[in-house]
């Protein structure tokens, strides 16, 4: 266990209150892992909290947590939640929408309130470093040896509180490779609708968890079974639905993923989207290509079509959203091969990226003329220019104005 994690345990009880290491970090100790990220659970309040450590900060509104720092380590300290239909939820302290999606939860309650209150079993475990016992009020240790995600409570009114919880269920069945119990799994057909109610920028925050921490090809897997794709990039889901090529292309792309983070390589979530975006752009592009645009300008139209239609979903910052494009936009220019241009296309910062696409197109079973060897040709001959030109201004950004300067 974290020393620093210790560390704000002891000072809370030193300060009269009850403390445990609560979630993941007690959940992969047991499963014999090496947990990097550590919670812990109080019945201080978090300004209680916050009155106990200098370096303690108060954030959130939905809900209030407090990061205490300890050396270079954050500590995420929660005070136990309670049920928001109890004596304690005051109206300012608790609200619901008229589905049933929390707006606020600010309830505080005991320690059963809070294993309550969690989301999955095998994440309501609690370490007392005192005594070195876990406290398991809700069976997690049980559905770990039998390796099963379990929603607490019922899996319906717990997705209507918070539908991301459908795709947290998903990640850690991914990542853990643990099966999902019936009801857990039955019912995100009915609820999945519900994540249209989530703000589109915290759900691109959920894309990064659910595809950047090593497991993304299982992840997007489970998110095409249960449909969960859809709600995320609808245009691109319903392509992967209809064609095997499609599916083999961003699984190839989760896949190589996975191995860059397994191999401690940077990962960058603009080519993770170029990749499981293709499926919508291609189709527009050869559309528009048809009706007779030309293909530099076919290929810019689809990928901005694309990228705003996803944005209702997934907000997508513009320092991912340009250097996908970036990399759409080289397909074609790559798939041509002018010999007059091959210094340029690989002196193009995405050029690699672009590249990669392009292989990842044929493994899918593109035919492309064989337009990978070409370039992986032309790299060998000339290694040293590759993404070499400086980057690329967005065209889109507003000048700046000059400063005034002031009269002395």
């Amino acid at each position: 266990m974290s020393g620093a994690a210790l560390g704000v345990v002891k000072r809370l009880r030193e300060g009269g209150y009850e403390a445990y290491i609560v979630g993941g970090a007690v959940r992969d100790s047991l499963l014999g892992g090496h947990p990097k990220d550590f919670d812990v659970a109080t019945n201080a309040t978090p300004e209680q909290t916050k009155a106990l450590f200098r370096s303690a900060r108060i954030i959130g509104r939905r809900f209030q947590i407090v990061h205490v720092r300890q050396g270079r380590e954050i500590i995420e300290v929660t005070t136990y939640r309670g049920h928001h239909d109890s004596d304690q939820a005051m109206p300012s302290s608790s609200k619901q929408s008229d589905k049933g999606l929390l707006l606020r939860d600010n309830v505080y309650g005991s320690l059963d309130d809070d294993a309550r209150r969690r989301d999955l079993t095998v994440n309501a475990m609690y370490y007392d470093p005192e005594t070195e016992t876990v406290l398991d009020q809700q069976n997690g240790l049980a559905d770990i040896q039998a390796r099963l995600i379990r929603i607490i409570g019922d899996p319906v009114t717990r997705y209507r509180e918070d539908p991301v919880r459908m795709l947290r269920v998903a990640r850690f069945s991914a990542r853990l490779q643990f099966d999902l119990e019936s009801d857990t799994a039955d019912a995100i057909t009915l609820c999945a609708p519900l994540l249209g109610e989530i703000p589109a920028a915290r759900l691109f925050d959920e894309f990064l968890k659910l595809f950047m921490s090593g497991h993304a090809k299982s992840t997007f897997l489970l998110l095409c079974e249960f449909g969960l794709l859809h709600h995320l990039a609808p245009e691109a889901a319903y392509a992967i639905d209809q064609s095997e090529r499609y599916k083999a292309l961003v699984s190839a792309a989760m896949e190589s993923t996975d191995q860059r983070v397994r191999k401690d390589r940077p990962v960058t979530p603009a080519f993770l989207l170029a990749a499981l975006l293709w499926p919508a752009v291609q189709p527009r592009f050869e559309a528009l290509k048809h009706a007779g645009d030309p293909p530099a300008q076919a290929m810019n139209s689809a990928g901005q079509q694309v990228t705003a239609e996803t944005c209702l979903h997934m907000a997508i910052p513009k320092r991912f959203s340009l250097p996908m494009r970036e990399i759409w936009e080289l397909q074609p220019k790559l798939e041509r091969r002018q010999p007059k241009k091959i210094n340029d296309m690989m002196s193009q910062r995405r050029f690699r990226a672009a590249y990669d696409l392009v292989l990842l197109r044929e493994k899918a079973g593109e035919a492309l003329d064989h337009c990978g060897d070409y370039w992986t040709e032309q790299q060998a001959s000339n290694p040293d220019i590759v993404g070499t030109a400086p980057p690329r201004e967005d065209q889109n950004a507003r000048p700046r104005r000059p400063r005034r300067r002031r009269r002395p």
